[in-house]
């Protein structure tokens, strides 16, 4: 796979909150390691980028606007000129103007990465090949958390994040790692 101009780097809600409680446990503790590889190899490629903040807009939630947990993870604040789109649901096209950014800039593929895979990755990621766009998920730069189901048994976090990137896979988005995310962009640098 290759990438140029017409891509876009998406970091999704890369942010201090989901260290908190009520979050409970978390799988992929290299999800940080390989998010800042991709975002050094996307930097030094060229490529646009545009970074993606929860707002949440529920009452105490850690992911609040004023609460400190809003803020980004050590190394995933944008830099200057990188564009910020905030939400306040699931997907990062509802309610912002990430699709209008997207088309201004021509872009046809985007590159989507972060918290959590089942969650607001998952749903950007369907919505985006719902528009049209060429969709890929770096799925070890992503991570899942554990989730209680209905019977008060807890499914692990590894086996969402399992289930979810072989949904996206079979038919939403091309499901990639950091290492071969970064080789396209080692060759295109060459």
């Amino acid at each position: 796979m290759t990438f140029d101009s017409r891509s876009v780097l998406i970091p999704i809600d890369v942010q201090q909150g989901f260290d908190l409680p009520p979050w409970p446990p978390r799988n992929n503790p290299s999800m940080e390691a390989n998010g800042l590889r991709l975002l050094d190899a996307w930097r030094r490629a060229g490529l646009p980028l545009i970074h993606v903040r929860h707002d949440s807009v529920v009452e105490g939630s850690v992911l609040a606007p004023r609460h400190p947990g809003n803020a980004h993870r050590p190394g995933f604040v944008p830099l200057d000129g990188e564009a910020l789109v905030t939400k306040s649901v699931n997907a990062a096209f509802i309610g912002t103007d990430l699709d209008l950014r997207l088309r201004r800039l021509g872009i046809d593929t985007v590159v989507l990465f972060g918290i959590s895979t089942d969650m607001c990755v998952s749903t950007t990621a369907r919505v985006a090949a719902n528009l049209g766009y060429r969709t890929v998920v770096v799925g070890d730069a992503c991570a899942c958390f554990d989730l209680k189901d209905a019977d008060g048994s807890v499914i692990p976090a590894d086996a969402i994040q399992r289930a979810h990137l072989a949904t996206l896979r079979t038919e939403f988005a091309t499901v990639l790692d950091t290492d071969e995310v970064v080789a396209a962009l080692s060759t295109k640098a060459a």
